[in-house]
């Protein structure tokens, strides 16, 4: 590895880590993890590309205190999980894009969360069908055990028939990996919201 190229690194593990410290000091626990992780792999390669002895016992100082602070936030998020008072909110702007559902949903998708609530006015046209699938799809990799997902959603005032058949053939297909697919309509609802039972997980999109 060239010089330039363990300077970049390096760089990029430094400011990996001082955004994890800020996340960890704004109690934002899983997202400060998953800096650490990334910051403590950065610094791992370093190490391993660096020759100077008094730079490796730098940063294997520096690695052991990032592991200890990141093992401490998966004790303190497993205590707060096992006690149900983890709870994360997070908005997405209208017309925001690079939210996939890994993205947003992986790092909390554990085998404590069994049931998962979605309330989308929309899910009505193929398209919009095809977006929930995948959804369901993300779940049912896991590592949750998800049992039940329970749907609000609005009928279509035109024709249903599409939205109706489509949900249902959704219904039968996850009831092969025993999984419940709970369908409510409502007239009244305008916002969409995804939550979790376990750890307690909302996202709001705007």
């Amino acid at each position: 590895m060239s010089q330039s190229m363990l300077t970049g690194m390096e760089n990029s593990a430094v400011t990996v880590l001082k955004r994890a410290v800020e996340l960890d000091n704004d109690s934002r626990l899983q997202d400060a993890l998953i800096c650490y992780q990334e910051g403590i792999h950065l610094l791992m390669e370093v190490l391993k590309a660096t020759k100077d002895e008094a730079k490796k016992v730098h940063y294997r100082k520096k690695i052991t205190d990032y592991m200890d602070r990141a093992e401490k936030i998966k004790e303190r998020l497993n205590y707060l999980k096992e006690k149900g008072k983890y709870h994360e909110q997070i908005k997405i702007p209208e017309d925001a894009t690079g939210f996939s559902y890994e993205k947003l949903f992986k790092p909390y998708l554990d085998s404590f969360v069994t049931e998962v609530w979605v309330e989308d006015p929309y899910i009505r046209h193929v398209h919009q069908l095809y977006n929930f699938l995948r959804f369901c799809e993300m779940l049912i990799k896991g590592p949750c055990s998800v049992k039940t997902i329970h749907l609000l959603t609005s009928l279509d005032d035109g024709n249903n028939s599409q939205q109706t058949s489509g949900l249902e053939e959704i219904k039968q297909s996850l009831q092969s990996y025993k999984i419940m697919l709970e369908i409510k309509y409502s007239s009244s609802i305008h916002d969409r919201e995804i939550r979790a039972d376990f750890p307690l997980v909302t996202v709001i999109l705007t």
